[in-house]
């Protein structure tokens, strides 16, 4: 396949393009704006009576006090989790906010829940910002990486929500920029994004199939020295909560749609938001994620630059999952970071800047459109990976 470098290699510390430049600061305006204006008028952290506004991070702070109730495993009984829920923000309210996380998260909701409610929501979304700006900046390996990272549409939808979005950036991110040269805290990176398992399901398989036999041994250490501790923390009954909650989950989100299938950023989200049925959405889910892993076999252990597979992991273990909502398109920043990297540092594909615009723009419409449109935008992006990597051109798999 031929390709064609639109843009002439540049030094990774030279400065942005001036339309690049104004259109990050655009966005980090308007999105902190945003923030702001939500807070003056009630709908963002606090409501004009002085209660907290539900949102997903209220099921964190209500399973750390749980936790500090010596009732861990009563986190994972709809019921009673949702009655702390309504204590924290002082109302009643509509829905429900899960908590679906292992146990081992719960150390973390424990220290966040010694904090009043809204103090501690501040400080969670305000703390694991930096962390993901600074792995964005490692990856693109320029000052520049921070205004881009912070430009990133993703971050809105994460900071209202306060989700986990940055952590997991942070650690899907910080993993892969250390993997090569300090492969012991890239497993160690990989071991705590095992808080949120759905996420690394082609993290194995790229490893295996690149021979990092050190990372896997590291993430694994750090994996069970995970769940010892929590067992020992939170005792055998969380753990069993944990795994007997795991089918009501699927059952609640996946089969029965509680959030909306049009919110699901997945191929199985897109087929149940096109009006099919449950097995069908599974057997395309499958279809996709076989055939991401395939991809990452091929090409983990090909000899293409080390940014390329990074890239293709971070925007294939986005398409393997089936659960996956707006906040967490915030490690999509990763692929797009390596993406970067390669584009400055070796030129730019014919439509390749246009590619990632269009990613981020897909990812900016989606308070207007209830669809999988964050699914587009990892497609984009996973097709932009695939065209650089069958690229002919010399410049195209300059390495990272």
């Amino acid at each position: 396949m031929a390709a064609y470098v639109t843009s002439p290699p540049r030094s990774p510390h030279a400065p942005l393009s001036r339309p690049v430049d104004l259109i990050c600061v655009a966005l980090v305006v308007a999105q902190s704006v945003y923030l702001v204006t939500s807070y003056l008028q009630g709908v963002w952290l606090t409501a004009p009576d002085g209660g907290g506004i539900p949102t997903d991070f209220v099921n964190v702070w209500a399973a750390g006090k749980l936790v500090l109730a010596h009732h861990a495993a009563a986190a994972y009984d709809w019921p009673t989790h949702k009655a702390v829920e309504v204590t924290a923000l002082g109302h009643p309210f509509d829905g429900y906010f899960g908590w679906h996380y292992p146990p081992p998260f719960m150390a973390v909701a424990a220290l966040l829940a010694l904090l009043p409610y809204t103090l501690a929501f501040i400080v969670w979304a305000f703390c694991t910002f930096p962390a993901y700006l600074i792995a964005m900046r490692a990856i693109i390996g320029e000052r520049s990486g921070l205004l881009l990272a912070a430009a990133f549409p993703a971050v809105l939808p994460n900071f209202i929500d306060g989700q986990n979005g940055f952590l997991s950036a942070a650690l899907f991110g910080g993993a892969l920029v250390l993997l090569v040269d300090r492969p012991i805290l890239a497993g160690v990176c990989i071991g705590l994004l095992t808080y949120k398992p759905h996420l690394g399901l082609l993290i194995p398989v790229a490893l295996v199939a690149g021979g990092h036999w050190r990372v896997i041994a590291a993430a694994a250490a750090v994996a069970i020295l995970m769940a010892l501790l929590s067992w020992a923390a939170f005792g055998t009954s969380a753990w069993l909560a944990f795994i007997g909650n795991i089918g009501h989950t699927s059952q609640a989100f996946l089969a029965n749609g509680w959030a909306d299938f049009g919110k699901l950023q997945t191929a199985f989200g897109l087929t149940r938001t096109l009006g099919f049925g449950e097995s069908a959405a599974w057997a395309v889910q499958a279809t996709v994620t076989l055939t991401a892993a395939a991809a990452i076999v091929v090409l983990w252990r090909s000899d293409a630059a080390y940014g390329l597979k990074a890239a293709a992991l971070g925007a294939g273990a986005m398409l393997a999952t089936p659960y996956l909502y707006t906040y967490d398109l915030v490690v999509l920043a990763v692929p797009l970071a390596f993406l970067w990297r390669m584009g400055r540092t070796s030129g730019f594909l014919r439509y390749e800047l246009g590619g990632i615009a269009l990613a981020c723009l897909m990812i900016l419409i989606f308070p207007f459109v209830t669809a999988p449109v964050g699914l587009a935008a990892v497609l984009i992006v996973a097709a932009l990976i695939v065209r650089r990597a069958l690229s002919t051109n010399p410049l195209a798999p300059a390495a990272a």
